[in-house]
């Protein structure tokens, strides 16, 4: 049996607004340096191609920047119609040398996250596969922690009551929000949730870059008694150096890399050993081409890999990482999608549904804003 080219026939994107319930505050709103978040934005790509196959993929973003997602991806879509879908790196380099003019990083490569993602999508559909098994999966299932109960708006009790609520869903693992500017009340939070879950339970702590290096010292060592398993963005994210030197410090680990927006920035705190585990984000760094780039260095220099944010893709992604890693559990992204992912165990299971596994909802639909289709 001879492969029969296939050739994309149309791209429509469309942008979204996610309203969030409850406006969500992390460290960066109590120093002032942001607003509490009340939505997300979400581009979504959807592929289809000659012989009637589609993929879907999004890219999202916090507080600002998705308009400039959906208007750079109008600009450059139009250079993938009548290629073939299947060549996905070869597009990614078309794409991107199409918006060269606006780096290689960044809104320019969120962009193109969405396109390749759905290209990927489309992809293991057409191969019958989940996404996962298309790449070569070392897992059918995946470690997970919750984070959506743990930010600093939420009082302690409520902290505590969505710690219980995740754990009885199956979920393994929580995380809470630090970097207050008031230590102490970090201190007692956290102290508060180890207490409550108790210490078998993995527990794990973001301060979202609200420290400078001596206050992270001082907290990693006061933390160090109850047992974390990541202290997540104690420092400025570009801070390689003193991410590193922290790392040496603490025997606690030392997580980064959510922020940063390419594979060579990641690829500067690798090579200064400046993490213990590696976070970095699909849909931030340009799409899965560029996250399987990222995964391959990460296991060359021996990290785990906690994936930030979308689960509904990292889970396909980190169930192919040759290391145990984690997912991180948000329930934010529930009304976009059909389907809920399964968590049991302690863990989150693969979908075996074809590609990503998920279909966007009539809810998503009705948040969408602007649509456009190119090539059709």
């Amino acid at each position: 049996m001879t492969y029969a080219p296939d050739a994309i026939r149309s791209i429509e994107l469309s942008t979204l607004r996610l309203p969030l319930s409850v406006p969500i505050s992390d460290a960066k709103v109590f120093t002032g340096r942001q607003k509490p978040m009340t939505e997300v934005i979400f581009l979504i790509a959807e592929i289809s191609t000659e012989q009637g196959f589609t993929g879907h993929g999004f890219s999202y973003s916090k507080r600002a920047g998705g308009p400039a997602q959906y208007a750079h991806a109008k600009e450059v879509a139009g250079a993938a119609i009548g290629e073939d879908p299947n060549d996905i790196q070869k597009l990614y380099t078309k794409l991107l040398w199409a918006g060269a003019s606006v780096g290689r990083s960044g809104v320019a490569t969120q962009a193109l996250a969405a396109i390749d993602i759905a290209l990927y999508d489309l992809k293991a559909k057409r191969a019958g596969l989940p996404l996962s098994k298309l790449l070569g999966a070392h897992r059918d299932s995946v470690r997970t922690y919750n984070t959506s109960g743990g930010f600093l708006n939420a009082s302690i009790d409520e902290v505590r009551i969505r710690a219980t609520q995740s754990l009885e869903e199956g979920i393994g693992g929580i995380k809470i929000k630090v970097g207050l500017p008031d230590s102490a009340e970090d201190l007692r939070r956290v102290r508060a949730v180890r207490d409550h879950i108790g210490d078998d339970v993995p527990l794990m702590v973001d301060a979202n870059q609200q420290w400078d290096r001596t206050t992270a010292l001082r907290m990693g060592r006061r933390l160090e008694e109850l047992d974390l398993v990541w202290i997540e963005e104690p420092l400025d994210a570009y801070d390689a150096e003193g991410h590193a030197a922290l790392a040496l410090a603490l025997d606690t680990p030392i997580a980064t890399g959510e922020m940063l927006a390419s594979v060579a920035e990641h690829e500067r705190l690798i090579e200064a050993r400046a993490c213990d585990i590696i976070q970095p984000d699909a849909p931030r760094v340009g799409g899965i081409t560029q996250f399987l780039r990222l995964m391959t260095l990460a296991d060359r220099a021996g990290l785990d890999l906690a994936p930030h944010f979308a689960m509904e893709i990292h889970l396909h992604l980190a169930a192919c990482y040759p290391r145990e890693p984690w997912v991180e559990h948000f329930d934010w992204l529930d009304p976009l999608f059909e389907e809920r992912l399964e968590t049991r165990d302690g863990r989150m299971i693969v979908p075996d549904r074809p590609g990503l596994g998920i279909t966007f909802s009539d809810q998503a639909r009705a948040w969408t804003t602007e649509r456009v289709a190119i090539g059709a």
